[in-house]
């Protein structure tokens, strides 16, 4: 199946917006969680972290049935551009930013699970 170049990045932005809209609402939901439950503070980067998987194996999963090809590269991209995105508002916002052994592992979770999804994504078509 051919694709053409600009469907193929508006594909990409899509895919990117379905894995940003799934983190809001579950950070969302996580909020609500830690403000009316008895949930501890410290379940917060694992609770984030589990956000940001099944936000980017949506994301993934979206952009390779729309494509129907390269599962695990278009589900790669979509986990880098996602780091990315995090990267930059991270860095515009919080303004004391190091790249270190904590973000070079976020880095390769969101391209691991960005390859799952893409694969999973080329299996459901």
């Amino acid at each position: 199946m051919e694709i053409k170049k600009t469907d193929y990045i508006l594909y990409i932005f899509k895919g990117l917006a379905v894995s940003y809209i799934i983190t809001f609402a579950m950070i969302l939901i996580i909020s609500l969680l830690l403000t009316y439950t008895s949930f501890k503070e410290s379940t917060i980067p694992i609770i984030n972290t589990i956000a940001m998987i099944g936000s980017i194996v949506s994301g993934s999963i979206y952009l390779t049935l729309n494509t129907g090809e390269k599962g695990w590269l278009n589900g790669m991209l979509i986990g880098f551009l996602y780091f990315l995105i995090l990267l930059i508002l991270n860095k515009t916002f919080v303004k004391t930013f190091s790249f270190n052994v904590y973000s070079f592992s976020k880095l390769m979770i969101s391209l691991v699970t960005g390859i799952i999804g893409g694969m999973i994504g080329i299996n459901l078509k």
